[in-house]
């Protein structure tokens, strides 16, 4: 009986942290505010804009760096780690996973992987990045591609699943994802 109240008591604690990270500081109207508080529960947060609507899971597991723009309804799982380099953008309703079930298993069981997300990335709209997977150096992923192997550095991929359909210009980036007109 004690140990049923105690994995009871731990649901109903992991779905209040849920709540609270994924409609409370998501929806907040300020970035800073929002930011503040994902440091607070455990998260490695850079110079960042991150837009609204994010939903990120365990912020233990997060590493943003500086200049990187997150943009509106992004999932970031970081259950399994998450890295994300400097300059880094990622587009609204891309989905990065570093766990999911093993699809074999009677049980169900839930495999996964850290996420590498290298430096001057840039990650087009509801683009997936399924668990384990490197983006290299200022790699592009198209909108809707579903990247389940390493991207190697400036590689543009797209499609499901994703594959090198062209190369990016080796430069040596300096930008900075664009996000000042956003002050709140």
């Amino acid at each position: 009986m004690k140990k049923k109240l105690r994995n009871y008591y731990l649901e109903w604690k992991e779905s209040l942290v849920y709540y609270f990270i994924n409609i409370i500081i998501s929806g907040f109207p300020s970035r800073t505010v929002r930011k503040l508080l994902l440091l607070v529960m455990g998260a490695r947060i850079g110079k960042v804009a991150m837009f609204g609507g994010f939903e990120i899971r365990n912020p233990p597991g997060l590493v943003i760096e500086d200049g990187c723009s997150i943009g509106r309804r992004v999932l970031l799982d970081a259950r399994k780690g998450l890295l994300i380099g400097k300059n880094v953008t990622i587009a609204s309703e891309a989905i990065i996973w570093t766990l999911h079930h093993d699809h074999n298993d009677l049980n169900f069981k839930t495999v996964g992987d850290k996420v590498i997300i290298e430096e001057y990335v840039w990650i087009c709209s509801r683009a997936v990045i399924l668990p384990g997977v490197t983006i290299g150096r200022g790699a592009v992923v198209a909108t809707g591609a579903v990247v389940t192997k390493n991207v190697p550095p400036f590689a543009i991929v797209g499609g499901v699943p994703a594959k090198q359909i062209g190369t990016r210009e080796e430069k040596n980036y300096k930008y900075v994802p664009y996000y000042k007109q956003h002050i709140i």
